[in-house]
């Protein structure tokens, strides 16, 4: 008695599942990315899923709707957390390379979401006021001496004007130099502002 034998066929392939943890982050870096380049009211979710290469639907799974998705994008907290994350003698440097490492790895310094508030009308406000609280405050709280607000406002404002003029103006001699060749230059004039001599 022989048996005939069936080819075998293969196992559909098992559907990987998606990080949830990289998807949202995914989801905030494109809606942060199309916030920076278009007004608030002008950026719908269907842009922001096909930024990300997500449904709709998903965004609404983790972010309920679209002005929480974007409070979540109005907020520096994180973002300051990796631009102030050094001891205040160094942070001028570690400011200057944040920026432009941020420019290097993700297109964009999340700092200059800060150059696009204009844009947004009413959650232009919710912007600035997360920037001040969130950035500034943050850093003139860590500096000593006089004027620590004003020295905490130049010094940002060196750093954002560095960024304009890296990723947005794409200066060609800045571009065409070292990260760690700029940070050397650049992080002094900021550290002057944090830590004054005399």
């Amino acid at each position: 008695m022989s048996t005939v034998s069936t080819p075998s066929v293969p196992a559909a392939p098992v559907p990987a599942r998606r990080d949830a943890e990289s998807t949202k982050a995914s989801i905030l870096k494109a809606a942060r990315y199309l916030l920076a380049r278009h007004a608030h009211a002008d950026i719908t979710l269907k842009a922001v899923a096909e930024r990300a290469g997500v449904s709709p639907p998903l965004i609404l799974k983790y972010f309920g709707n679209k002005d929480t998705l974007f409070a979540r994008v109005m907020s520096f907290d994180t973002d300051a957390d990796d631009l102030l994350d050094a001891p205040l003698s160094e942070l001028g440097r570690h400011m200057v390379r944040h920026v432009l490492d941020s420019q290097c790895e993700r297109g964009a310094d999340p700092l200059l979401r800060i150059a696009f508030a204009p844009l947004h009308g009413d959650h232009g406000d919710v912007l600035r006021a997360n920037f001040r609280a969130q950035v500034t405050e943050r850093l003139a709280g860590r500096l000593a001496g006089p004027d620590a607000g004003l020295r905490a406002e130049l010094a940002v404002a060196a750093l954002v004007g560095l960024g304009v003029m890296y990723g947005i103006a794409r200066g060609p001699h800045l571009r065409e130099t070292g990260i760690d060749t700029i940070a050397d230059r650049y992080g002094p004039v900021v550290q002057e502002l944090l830590t004054p001599v005399g």
